[in-house]
């Protein structure tokens, strides 16, 4: 079997100019899942009554179900509902008319901020709590103790699970496609489906 050079780099400059969709998805979903993420976990580190229990839930749920359901829910059945409601209220709004990138943001961001919760989690438990008393005892303010103290040492300990969740990230990112949303991988199999040339994409 020959393969099309031209027709490979075409495919290839096409791919390129998706790229940054794919990695807008990326940086856009870690950016907003990350602080979310940060308060869950403390929220089961100091055990904070009712939010401990509802952030369990919600990482239950995000971890245990596959992403093609989440964004089964986030992009057919909310605007669904939401479109029914809207009509219902007698407003002139089309929410179908949303950019689906959008979507594939909140998606991504969501399933990621449960789990950046269970790494920091973790990461921030692997920090000795006596480091946070002695910073207390040195005069910092919690929020300074964290900051400075226990942060930058839960990172290092965290860093090598964020480098495995981003992969995973830009992997999953192809499931944008779900939405229409064409990213690289998307591209590439919109490519190869018009002469079935999947090798050579």
């Amino acid at each position: 079997m020959s393969l099309n050079l031209s027709f490979m780099l075409n495919t290839f400059l096409l791919c390129l100019k998706a790229l940054p969709v794919t990695f807008s998805i990326t940086i856009v979903a870690l950016l907003a899942a990350a602080p979310f993420g940060f308060f869950m976990a403390l929220c089961d580190i100091y055990r904070i009554h009712g939010l401990k229990q509802i952030c369990a839930l919600y990482i239950s749920f995000f971890r245990g179900t596959p992403i093609v359901l989440q964004i089964l829910i986030v992009y057919s059945l909310v605007p669904s509902l939401l479109n029914s409601l809207i009509v219902s209220m007698g407003w002139n709004i089309n929410i179908f008319d949303i950019n689906p990138i959008y979507y594939a943001f909140i998606v991504f961001a969501l399933n990621n901020t449960a789990l950046l919760a269970e790494i920091f989690r973790s990461a921030l438990l692997a920090v000795d709590k006596t480091q946070y008393e002695a910073a207390l005892s040195a005069g910092l303010s919690p929020v300074q103790s964290y900051w400075r103290i226990l942060i930058p040492q839960a990172l290092v300990s965290a860093l090598p699970n964020l480098g495995n969740l981003t992969i995973n990230l830009i992997k999953n990112t192809s499931l944008a496609f779900l939405m229409t949303v064409k990213d690289v991988t998307a591209t590439a199999k919109i490519s190869a489906s018009y002469g079935y040339n999947y090798v050579a994409v």
